[in-house]
């Protein structure tokens, strides 16, 4: 839903377990890295807390911990989030309110796993492209062009549609630092308009690119 507003009052997000806490940390710290003005989207279901967050990439990053939110839907301050989860360590905490999510979530059903791929056959198509980018940045970064370069082509045993991934996405799980190595795997999964990949440390998530078939 776009234009998601944070609901005005306090916030209670409790993450019993240390661990997970930090985890979240991790992953807020590294979106405000990325940018130090984003916002982070949280949602509970089932006691899973999910968190959203954009990238520079236009590739969406997630994590996701045992725990409860009330209200069960806001959107706060990446920074703010951060402090508290960083600054106070309690287990329950208020992560701030009044952000502005814009742009749309993917749908939480419907994902089909296409194939696992070696996560170090993901950091080396990462490397080459980091190469290729820093040959040809401009002022604005990496052409777009570059960005939504196929780098990746993954096919179901099952034969359904491949499942091609652009260069964006590989640079979202680096900038984020999920992959976490050379060891495991990357899991990639879709609906027929979106595209995951499920690293150790966090997934991202994107549109994807499809070719719409001619009307006759």
């Amino acid at each position: 839903m776009a234009g998601h507003v944070g609901v005005v009052g306090m916030t209670e997000l409790t993450i019993p377990d240390a661990d997970d806490r930090g985890d979240l940390g991790a992953f807020v710290g590294r979106v405000v890295r990325l940018d130090a003005v984003a916002t982070v989207r949280l949602q509970v279901a089932g006691g899973i807390v999910t968190a959203w967050a954009s990238t520079p990439f236009d590739v969406l990053a997630t994590r996701a911990v045992h725990g409860t939110l009330d209200p069960a839907d806001v959107t706060v301050p990446a920074p703010s989030l951060l402090t508290a989860l960083s600054v106070d360590r309690a287990a329950t905490v208020d992560p701030g309110t009044g952000g502005l999510w814009q742009g749309e979530l993917p749908p939480p059903e419907g994902w089909a796993v296409v194939d696992d791929v070696p996560a170090a056959e993901v950091e080396r198509l990462t490397e080459r492209g980091l190469a290729l980018a820093r040959e040809n940045a401009g002022p604005l970064g990496p052409p777009a062009s570059l960005l939504d370069q196929t780098v990746l082509t993954v096919t179901a045993a099952t034969g359904k549609p491949a499942v091609k991934v652009p260069m964006r996405c590989l640079f979202a799980l680096s900038g984020m630092g999920f992959v976490g190595g050379v060891d495991g795997v990357v899991r990639v999964s879709a609906t027929g308009s979106w595209l995951r990949l499920d690293a150790r440390y966090g997934a991202v998530v994107r549109r994807r690119i499809t070719t719409l078939p001619l009307l006759v």
